[in-house]
């Protein structure tokens, strides 16, 4: 299933919204299942909510520094100085093919 764009987030929280709305305007249920589903309706807001702050970040940035931490506690801190040997020497290039 591909990710929803913000406008269907943006939509899906409206529709909660409206939702909820009705249920404030509308005469209250037995057994007090008005103010269970209103509840239930806020917490449907407030996901939708934190799911269009994610949906702004690239996944690079949720990602963070946790790349490079995770990659030198893999490879060790010589993994790093070894590819900035390589940058110096070969401009950041591949290294050229030797004709054998």
């Amino acid at each position: 299933m591909a990710k929803p764009s913000s406008r269907e987030l943006h939509a899906l929280r409206n529709l909660i919204s409206e939702a909820d709305l009705i249920l404030e305007t509308s005469p209250t249920l037995p057994q007090d299942r008005t103010s269970a589903a209103r509840d239930l309706l806020r917490t449907a807001i407030a996901l939708v909510e934190d799911f269009i702050e994610q949906s702004r970040l690239t996944p690079a940035a949720v990602m963070g520094h946790k790349g490079g931490t995770t990659t030198a506690r893999r490879f060790g801190s010589e993994h790093f100085r070894e590819f900035a040997a390589k940058r110096k020497k070969r401009a950041g290039g591949r290294p050229r093919r030797s004709n054998s």
